[in-house]
């Protein structure tokens, strides 16, 4: 670093440590500016990976507190936002890289030798973070094995090993914002009250008759409409009608965690529903970048290698096109299934707990 060293008297060079940073790229090889630009767009994922696990763990910590300080959650929606809004910026940077052709590709692509994005550690750190279960992989996958095998050359890559352990061993954000879910006033119920099971029981058979009332309404009108497959219409009806069963009471058990999803994302008007709506929406929004990110990826590699198999030895586009239907937090998608029409919603009680009065 350039200067005498004390943070008063550094240039724009010495914070940002230009003079290191632009030493990192390859130009003692000899490299071409194809391979040059190539190097530069995954050192620039790997830095909004890093900040990215920084603002997910920091929502995170927030969310595993009991309780959630409500003045935090504005905190939590920001750091998600933020998080979306990098992966969108990410997602750009594909379309910088597609300038690339293939034949522009092939010429260096023997230098990477066994090198490949699969073996980014920020990336499986990205995932385990937000929770992503190695049974939700592709092939049930384990996050780090191979992590394990490198980490035998020890030094840095026993480090990554350490590290990502280490992450495993924490909650993941997914498991924490479920856990603040599972605590929503429901009805007007506090989360383990006593009759709390009993009125989150009631609320969920009301909506599910709600439910099933909408279903008939459905099948009432295509049979208007002269479907030509009145049984078939029926049978998805009631599938319908069993799988909102299935996801308020699984095994007959009420689910508090999906009942507060339920809850929050019915009466989103609700102006003490306000902050949680939008936390919900934030991780959903951000769930939907990263979907987008995934895709543009394999896109992006199916235009310039085509489907050739990866240099890490994976399928290519094929594991790529997989990973773009990873989901993390299935219910807040699973849950807007289920919605009733909001005439339809069971009747508000202890409305004023929510800061809403009808006569206002």
């Amino acid at each position: 670093m350039g200067g005498d060293g004390g943070p008063g008297n550094w240039t724009y060079g010495d914070y940002l440590q230009l003079h290191d940073l632009l030493k990192l790229q390859g130009e003692d090889r000899g490299i071409s500016s194809d391979e040059m630009h190539f190097i530069i767009v995954h050192q620039a994922f790997e830095l909004w990976f890093k900040q990215v696990i920084r603002e997910l763990s920091e929502a995170r910590d927030i969310l595993d507190l009991i309780p959630v300080p409500e003045d935090d959650i504005p905190r939590v929606v920001d750091h998600l936002t933020r998080t979306t809004e990098i992966f969108r910026l990410m997602a750009d940077q594909w379309t910088v890289l597609e300038t690339l052709t293939p034949q522009g590709f092939l010429a260096f692509r023997d230098e990477l030798g066994t090198a490949s994005g699969f073996q980014s550690f920020q990336m499986r750190e990205l995932e385990i973070v937000l929770g992503l279960k190695p049974d939700d992989r592709l092939g049930g996958m384990d996050p780090i094995g191979a992590f394990r095998r490198l980490a035998e050359r020890g030094d840095d890559d026993a480090t990554v090993l350490a590290r990502l352990e280490a992450a495993m061993e924490q909650t993941s954000l997914n498991e924490a914002l479920m856990n603040w879910v599972e605590r929503t006033p429901i009805m007007g119920s506090a989360y383990g009250s006593e009759g709390d099971d009993e009125v989150v029981r009631s609320y969920i058979e009301a909506h599910l008759k709600a439910h099933r009332k909408l279903g008939e309404e459905a099948a009432s009108q295509m049979s208007g409409w002269g479907s030509r497959d009145p049984e078939a219409v029926r049978a998805r009806i009631d599938a319908a009608q069993e799988s909102a069963e299935d996801f308020l009471l699984p095994g007959g058990n009420v689910d508090r965690v999906r009942a507060g999803l339920l809850f929050i994302e019915s009466y989103r008007e609700l102006p003490l529903l306000t902050w949680p709506r939008k936390l919900i929406d934030a991780v959903v929004e951000l769930e939907e970048s990263i979907v987008k990110w995934r895709h543009d990826h394999a896109r992006m590699v199916e235009r310039i290698i085509g489907r050739r198999t990866g240099t890490g030895g994976t399928s290519g586009v094929e594991y790529l096109e997989a990973t773009s239907r990873y989901r993390v937090f299935k219910d807040l998608w699973a849950v807007r299934t289920i919605l009733v029409k909001p005439q339809q919603r069971p009747a508000l009680k202890e409305a004023e707990f929510y800061g809403y009065s009808s006569e206002t």
